[in-house]
């Protein structure tokens, strides 16, 4: 009871527009998360079109985690809104320190590093920001927990910053409406940075986010998506009789932890989001 209680208090900050009636549990989609062998897990999904709320394990989508790189979101808009980066092009040069992922070891913009989510981009970007600027967009948007701590190049990877999965809702909800305190310019620079797939019926923007961890002293994964999906759907418009092309948006976040470090989490990840995405006939013609 006291994790429901917490819950809506969240909720409430986000999604006043929500009544608790338009909480619905979807249990069934632990089968899906136990299919890629994952069984600590949540997953919220908010219907814009139906004022509905989905939410799989509420507790934990309540409880907050090291965003890790999703923050990469919030970074961007912070660097652009501060003209630390006065477009989507802001060229960094690489240092020549050799990176596990190779894709990282060159000069890159920020489009680029936000599709590679390429670290060292944005701890640089972070450090140009500084802590002060940084911290006052935390507060003002109301970031998670807000805290940066010592170091201004790595709060969202070492657990200093937490969010939890329905703040990350209310947060990607305010973006895609330009209700964040960024200007539109900035969030629609940011909405196009999070673009991976538009297809016929659909387009899907989200940024993932990975954090190693210890439990028990072993080692541990988290893993997050967070996001929106645009619907498309053709009618008729009412007066012009042509066909009109309107998009109906869903907002999403879903992290798992699993102490498994050999299995392909980020493809499992993708699968997770898209099969429940298809469950839910959003990404279906």
């Amino acid at each position: 009871m006291k994790n429901v209680l917490i819950y809506l208090a969240t909720l409430s900050v986000f999604w006043s527009s929500c009544e608790r009636d338009n909480i619905q549990t979807q249990n069934q989609w632990a089968s899906i998360f136990k299919k890629y062998g994952v069984d600590s897990a949540c997953f919220e999904l908010a219907d814009n079109n139906h004022d509905q709320i989905l939410i799989y394990n509420l507790p934990r989508a309540s409880k907050r985690y090291s965003p890790a790189s999703t923050y990469k979101i919030m970074n961007s808009l912070i660097g652009l809104e501060t003209n630390v980066a006065l477009d989507e092009n802001l060229t960094l040069k690489w240092d020549g320190k050799v990176h596990s992922r190779p894709e990282w070891n060159k000069d890159m913009n920020m489009r680029e590093a936000f599709k590679v989510s390429c670290v060292w981009y944005y701890q640089e970007l972070a450090r140009r920001i500084g802590k002060v600027e940084m911290q006052k967009y935390l507060d003002t948007v109301r970031y998670g927990n807000k805290r940066i701590g010592p170091n201004v190049d790595d709060f969202w990877l070492n657990d200093t910053l937490q969010i939890s999965a329905d703040e990350q809702v209310g947060f990607i909800k305010k973006l895609y409406f330009d209700k964040l305190p960024f200007s539109q310019r900035t969030q629609r620079i940011v909405r196009s940075l999070m673009l991976q797939e538009d297809s016929t019926h659909y387009k899907l923007y989200y940024k993932t986010g990975t954090n190693w961890t210890t439990v028990n002293n072993k080692d541990n994964i988290l893993a997050w998506i967070v996001g929106f999906v645009e619907k498309r759907e053709v009618q008729k418009g009412v007066v012009t009789k042509k066909e009109e092309t309107n998009y109906k948006p869903y907002f999403f976040a879903f992290n798992f932890e699993t102490p498994d470090t050999s299995m392909n989490f980020r493809e499992a990840r993708i699968q997770i989001l898209k099969e429940i995405l298809r469950e839910r006939r959003i990404l279906n013609p």
